[in-house]
């Protein structure tokens, strides 16, 4: 989503801080380039002038032009300002209300709103251990209270019954009537669309608002709308009052301006985001942390707590003792490749490492893509279990099978297996040894097959600190320079140092694999 406003800020603000001095017609200059890439991602335009004001306002004073490091500080007057365009800190959905808690879907037809709906259902689920009701009030889009239902039962969430003829009013009143009859904590209505706002959608709304009474009215919106989306959380906002919003297609490949201007212009949080098709990909919105990535400083916090989410943590302690042993079969490589594909892949780790943002295209060029490992999946799944285990039998004739079992050929697979011969002469070079020796020698011989220089080396073990304490340990990685905008990460482009090392997370990447996470907590 943030690509094209990463790359720009970027070099912006990189040329910022390789100065020695600034002047105020430098702080200017760069002023009106981040106007200019600001305006270019579709952000508003009161809002582009507004956030350039407070940054000339503060950047310009004595103290900035005439301090040690002036770019550094300007890099930090646009990442502060960031965050406060943003909302500051982040808002959660409010749940601290009399049971049931009545929350309200609104938006445009097309938005994303019954499959948010189900999303939040699930998430509260399974992560406050709350007993959610969905009901759907589109009596207009054909099958959209059948898709609501199937949903539930997707997610083992409940759903009201529908009985045919209800208006969408009476459907909320009996949605939380039933909702106190069933013990149910959350009720959740998901509300019919339009493709555009009138003013029969406006008066259902506030019927079903006046019905139902919602502690929360979230406005689920379409991030790849631009600007237009300001109009719609405008509008809404004017007639039905919401406190919140909800932004979908956050991976897609869009501007932002939406994200960084509906804030602003509404004043109301954006509570959650999208990141995904399947039912997990929501997540919390975080001011701070979508800042940082703008900015190429990284998101580690969400990282590992993307990793304590996706992996189970018994598996990667069993994988972890396997491997100190020298074993790794390609059973092995596939549970790695797929856990790699549940954390967003390459595409989606990179993008949270502080200064990895420059290496996307490297990789790509390299070969290392996320379309890589579902030909190597493909591969695998192709051999018989005699061949996983031991893959030293693979001669020409079971290639040529495996080969027309996975839609590849034989170029792929001798990749895949060379690959996997250098993960497994690794392990047993440094089998035996201890858990952080085993870490910092893997991905510092992986990076050296890379032609990374020392990448590995330095790496703080992670394996048991609370996700919460990381915020801490992201502070200081700035203060040392390691999320300074085109800075890069330190092991890359032999500079010495190394990546923060994930908790022992086993995330395959740069031709070889991170190793594995024991010590992450285990999955409720």
């Amino acid at each position: 989503m943030f690509e094209n406003l990463q790359d720009r800020l970027g070099s912006i603000l990189n040329g910022l801080t390789g100065r020695g001095a600034l002047s105020e017609s430098d702080v200017s200059a760069a002023l009106r380039e981040v106007r200019r890439a600001l305006l270019e991602a579709d952000v508003a335009l009161d809002v582009v002038r507004s956030f350039t004001d407070r940054v000339r306002e503060k950047a310009v004073g004595a103290e900035i032009l005439k301090s040690i490091k002036p770019g550094q500080m300007v890099v930090k007057i646009v990442h502060d300002e960031l965050i406060e365009m943003l909302g500051g800190e982040g808002v959660g959905v409010d749940l601290h209300a009399v049971a049931p808690v009545v929350i309200m879907m609104v938006g445009l037809q097309g938005s994303g709103k019954t499959t948010t709906t189900a999303k939040i259902a699930k998430r509260l689920a399974d992560r406050e251990k709350k007993k959610v009701l969905m009901a759907s009030l589109d009596t207009r889009r054909p099958a959209a209270q059948e898709q609501l239902r199937q949903l539930g039962v997707q997610t083992g969430v409940d759903t009201l019954p529908v009985i045919s003829g209800q208006s969408p009013t009476d459907i909320a009143a009996r949605a939380v009537q039933a909702a106190k009859l069933g013990g149910h904590d959350v009720v959740i209505l998901d509300t019919a669309g339009r493709t555009h706002i009138d003013e029969p959608l406006m008066v259902e709304m506030a019927d079903i608002k006046k019905k139902s009474n919602p502690h929360e009215i979230l406005l689920v919106a379409d991030s790849l709308t631009g600007q237009d989306a300001v109009n719609l959380a405008r509008n809404f906002d004017e007639r039905v009052g919401i406190t919140g919003l909800v932004l979908t297609r956050m991976d897609g490949d869009g501007r932002g301006g939406a994200a960084l201007s509906m804030r602003a212009v509404t004043g109301k949080p954006i509570k959650l985001i999208g990141v995904g098709e399947r039912m997990g990909e929501l997540e919390e919105f975080h001011p701070r942390r979508i800042a940082d990535r703008i900015l190429g400083m990284g998101d580690i916090v969400s990282l590992v707590e993307r990793a304590a989410e996706n992996i189970d943590a018994e598996k990667a302690a069993a994988m972890a003792a396997k491997m100190a042993k020298g074993k790794f079969d390609l059973n092995d490589l596939a549970d790695q490749l797929r856990q790699m594909q549940k954390m967003g892949g390459m595409g989606g780790i990179m993008s949270m490492m502080p200064g990895m943002a420059g290496m996307k295209d490297k990789m790509a060029s390299a070969g290392l893509s996320d379309s890589l490992f579902g030909r190597q999946l493909a591969i695998i799944s192709s051999m018989t279990k005699a061949e996983r285990a031991n893959p030293d039998i693979l001669k020409h004739s079971r290639k040529k099978r495996i080969a027309a079992g996975s839609g590849t050929d034989a170029a792929d697979i001798n990749k895949l297996l060379k690959m996997h011969r250098q993960m497994a002469d690794m392990m047993k070079m440094i089998g035996g040894k201890g858990k952080g020796g085993l870490m910092k020698q893997m991905m510092g011989g992986l990076a050296g097959k890379m032609g990374f220089g020392g990448l590995g080396a330095g790496m703080p073990d992670l394996s048991n600190i609370d996700p919460k304490q990381l915020e801490a340990l992201q502070k200081q990685a700035e203060a040392a320079g390691l999320g300074k905008p085109g800075g890069g990460l330190p092991g890359l482009g032999g500079m010495s140092g190394g990546l923060p090392g994930l908790g022992g997370a086993k995330l395959p990447g740069l031709g070889g694999g991170f190793p594995g996470l024991p010590g992450l907590p285990k999955k409720k």
